[in-house]
C-alpha cells in the first residue's frame, strides 16, 4: 500500500471519487485480504488499475492477478499511466463503459 498517489492516479481519482461516476470508488482497496486495487467500486465489483512503468516488468504477475480477481467476480480495467495524463477524458469514458457493462 502506498500513501502517496502518483500524478496519474491523482488525476484519475479527482474524476471518480465521491460518487462523481454514479458509484463509490475506494482507493487502495483490499480484496480477499490479498490484492490491493488502485481503485475499486465494491458495489459493482469493478477494479481500475493505473499501470506505470513498473507494470511493464510484471506482465505475467499482473495477468495472474487479473485472473484471480476475475475468478472472485471482479471486472478489471487496466490503464497505462501515460494515457491517464495524456487523455483523461478517454480514460473516464472507459471507466464509465465498464460501469455500464457492470449494470450501472
Amino acid at each position: 500500500m502506498r500513501m502517496q498517489m502518483t500524478p496519474s492516479e491523482a488525476a484519475l481519482w479527482r474524476t471518480i471519487r465521491a460518487g462523481q461516476s454514479g458509484v463509490t470508488f475506494r482507493r487502495q482497496y483490499v480484496i480477499a485480504g490479498r490484492y490491493i486495487a488502485d481503485f475499486a467500486a465494491p458495489e459493482v465489483r469493478l477494479v481500475v488499475e493505473v499501470d506505470g512503468g513498473y507494470h511493464g516488468r510484471r506482465v505475467v504477475a499482473d495477468e495472474r492477478r487479473n485472473r484471480a480477481l476475475e475468478w472472485l467476480g471482479w471486472r478489471m480495467v487496466r490503464i497505462p499511466s501515460e494515457v491517464v495524463l495524456r487523455d483523461l477524458p478517454s480514460v473516464v469514458a472507459a471507466v464509465r463503459g465498464a460501469l455500464v457493462a457492470a449494470g450501472r
